[in-house]
C-alpha cells in the first residue's frame, strides 16, 4: 500500500474513531436529536462548501427518493441510535459494536440475494458474536440493566448500516460524492421534526459546541471525502479495512481523554470482533498489499 493511502487510512479511522468520543461527551447535555440534528447539517454545510469548490452541482430533487432512503439508513437512523446509546455505553463498546457493520452487511447481502452463507462468513460471524458477548456482558456487569437497551441500540445501528450498504448496490447510479452530501440534506430533514420532541437538556457550552463541530465537520463531512479518495485509490474492498481500525483509536481515545479502563474483556472481545469481520468481508492485507503491487508491475 502506497505510504499517502496508508496515511490516509489511519487517519481516517483515528477519525471516525474519534467520532464516538465526542458523541460520548456530548449525547447526554445535547440529547440524541439535538446532536445529530447538528452533526448531519454541519456536515451538509462542509460538503456544500467543498461542492462549490469543485464546481459540482448536486441534483438533489432528481434523486430525492433515493438520497431520503440512504440517509435515513445510513446517517438519521444509526446516528440517532449510538447518540443514545453513547448517554450510556463507553467509547470503547460503541467502536467495536460499530465495528459489526460489515457483519451485518455480509448476512442482509445474502438474505437479499437469496445466496447461502460461505463457510468463512460462518466462521466470522459467530466469531463475532462471541466477540460481543464478551463485550457486551462486560457492559452489562458494570453499567447494569440500563446497558441492555443502549447495547441493542448500538447493535441495530450497525444492522442499519449493513442494510445501507446493500442499497446502495442495487441504488440508482449516482457519484460517491453526490451520495454523501445528497444524504446529509435528507438526514437534516429526516431529523428535524424530532428537535420539537426532544430539546436540548442543558444550555450550550463552547466545549459542547466545539465537539459538535468536530463531529460533524471532521468526523464526518471531511471523513467521507477521505474514504471516498480511498476507494478510488485502493477500491471499496480494501478501503474496508478502515472498519478493523476503528476500534484500536476508540479505545486509545476512551482511555486517554476519558480514562476509560481497557480490560482484558474489552481487548479479547474487540480481537474477536475485527477477527470476525475479516473472515466475513475476506480480507486479506497480503492480498490488498499484493494487486497493489500488481498493478504497478511489480512482483
Amino acid at each position: 500500500m502506497p505510504v499517502a493511502s496508508l496515511f490516509r487510512l489511519i487517519t481516517l479511522a483515528a477519525i471516525w474513531g474519534g467520532s464516538f468520543l465526542f458523541m460520548r461527551v456530548v449525547a447526554n447535555p445535547l440529547g440524541s436529536a439535538v446532536l445529530i440534528e447538528a452533526r448531519v447539517v454541519f456536515a451538509a454545510i462542509t460538503l456544500f462548501v467543498i461542492a462549490l469548490y469543485l464546481k459540482k452541482k448536486l441534483k438533489f430533487m432528481a434523486h430525492s427518493k433515493h438520497f431520503f432512503i440512504l440517509g435515513f439508513f445510513n446517517s438519521a437512523l444509526p446516528f440517532l441510535l449510538f447518540a443514545y446509546a453513547a448517554q450510556v455505553l463507553n467509547v470503547s463498546s460503541l467502536a467495536v459494536l460499530n465495528s459489526t457493520a460489515p457483519i451485518w452487511g455480509a448476512i442482509i447481502g445474502a438474505v437479499w440475494t437469496k445466496t447461502a452463507l460461505t463457510k468463512n462468513v460462518v466462521i466470522g460471524l459467530l466469531m463475532g458474536i462471541l466477540g460481543v458477548s464478551i463485550l457486551v456482558g462486560l457492559d452489562v456487569s458494570n453499567i447494569g440493566e440500563n446497558a441492555v437497551l443502549p447495547i441493542i441500540a448500538a447493535i441495530t445501528a450497525s444492522l442499519s448500516y449493513g442494510i445501507a450498504s446493500n442499497y446502495a448496490k442495487n441504488a440508482p447510479q449516482v457519484a460517491a460524492f453526490d451520495n454523501a452530501h445528497g444524504s446529509m440534506w435528507a438526514s437534516a430533514i429526516i431529523v428535524l421534526p424530532l428537535l420539537f420532541f426532544f430539546p436540548a437538556r442543558e444550555s450550550l457550552t463552547m466545549d459542547i459546541f466545539t465537539s459538535v463541530v468536530l463531529l460533524g465537520v471532521v468526523c464526518t463531512g471531511i471523513a467521507y471525502l477521505l474514504y471516498f479518495r480511498l476507494i478510488a485509490d485502493l477500491g471499496p474492498s480494501s478501503a474496508l479495512s478502515v472498519t478493523f481500525l476503528i476500534p484500536v483509536f476508540g479505545i486509545l481515545w476512551g482511555h486517554l481523554f476519558l480514562g476509560e479502563e481497557i480490560s482484558l474483556n474489552t481487548l479479547i472481545g474487540s480481537i474477536l470482533v475485527i477477527a470476525g469481520t475479516m473472515f466475513v468481508t475476506g480480507f486479506s492485507w497480503k492480498q490488498m498489499t499484493g494487486q497493489k503491487l500488481a498493478a504497478k508491475g511489480i512482483d
